[in-house]
C-alpha cells in the first residue's frame, strides 16, 4: 500500500520560513516524478512544485519561484519544499503527490500539512 505522509507545516509570520516535508513508503521511491500541490479555502488545488525522478530537474509556480525549493533524498524515501519569504497568499494546504515518469498524471497523494502565514 502507497503511503505520502507530510508534515512540517505550521502557523508562521510573513517573512518567515517552513520545510514541508514528505516521506513515501510502499514505492519505488527514486523511479516517481514528485511535486507539491497547495489548496487555499475557496479555491481550486494549484501546482507549486515539481522534481523529476532521473535528472532531479524542478520546475515550479511562478508565484514561488526564487522563494521556494524542492528536493528530494532517495535514499530517505523523502521529498522536501523549503519555503522561504512567505506570504499570507501562501496560506493553504499543502500536498505532495507522485507519479511515474511516463504518466502525466499524478497518482498517488497524500493527505496534507496546513500552513498559515499571518501578515
Amino acid at each position: 500500500q502507497v503511503q505520502l505522509v507530510e508534515s512540517g507545516g505550521g502557523l508562521v509570520q510573513e517573512g518567515g520560513s517552513l520545510r514541508l516535508s514528505c516521506v513515501a513508503s510502499g514505492l519505488s521511491f527514486s523511479y516517481f516524478d514528485l511535486g507539491w500541490f497547495r489548496q487555499a479555502p475557496g479555491k481550486e488545488r494549484e501546482f507549486v512544485a515539481a522534481i523529476r525522478y532521473i535528472s532531479s530537474s524542478t520546475a515550479f509556480a511562478d508565484s514561488v519561484k526564487g522563494r521556494f525549493t524542492i528536493t528530494r533524498d532517495n535514499a530517505k524515501n523523502t521529498l522536501y519544499l523549503q519555503m522561504n519569504n512567505l506570504k499570507p497568499e501562501d496560506t493553504a494546504i499543502y500536498s505532495c503527490a507522485a507519479k511515474l515518469a511516463t504518466a502525466s498524471e499524478y497518482l498517488y497523494w497524500g493527505q496534507g500539512t496546513q500552513v498559515t502565514v499571518s501578515s
